[in-house]
């Protein structure tokens, strides 16, 4: 079973560029309108449309679930060579479940996150974390 999202992209190139990156793969079509990445693990066909990019609401996002720290850690530094800007959490507590994590924005702002999960917790966030990349506050948990 695969999930498959459509995303518009205002700038085709820009946004194969970057996820190429965040998924670590190259798309398997690729047209001068149109991009297609198709990954076994995780089960994702993500389409990129070119065209005029919608308004994201900074509380929407998408994710990415892997299998060990290690895989967030790698998923970091590939980003970060690359001078992309992230956002970093580490063992901390968001949405009943503790974390470590990382935050990026493809061309048209549309935020994803890698992520993975040591343990569930009963709260809900740590008090003192700003739940969800930076300055977005805990909009990505709220209910």
């Amino acid at each position: 079973m695969k999930t498959h999202i459509s995303l518009p992209a205002s700038n085709l190139q820009r946004s194969v560029d970057f996820y190429q990156l965040l998924l670590d793969m190259q798309p398997t079509k690729h047209f001068s309108d149109y991009a297609l990445f198709v990954s076994e693990d995780p089960g994702l066909e993500l389409a990129l449309n070119r065209g005029a990019a919608s308004k994201s609401s900074r509380a929407s996002h998408f994710g990415i679930v892997v299998d060990s720290v290690e895989a967030v850690e790698a998923a970091i530094e590939r980003l970060q060579t690359a001078g992309l800007p992230i956002a970093v959490e580490r063992e901390e507590t968001c949405c009943y479940a503790k974390q470590t994590k990382l935050w990026a924005s493809d061309p048209d702002d549309q935020r994803w996150e890698i992520y993975y999960v040591h343990e569930d917790t009963q709260n809900r966030n740590d008090p003192d974390m700003k739940c969800c990349s930076g300055d977005s506050g805990p909009a990505c948990c709220a209910a």
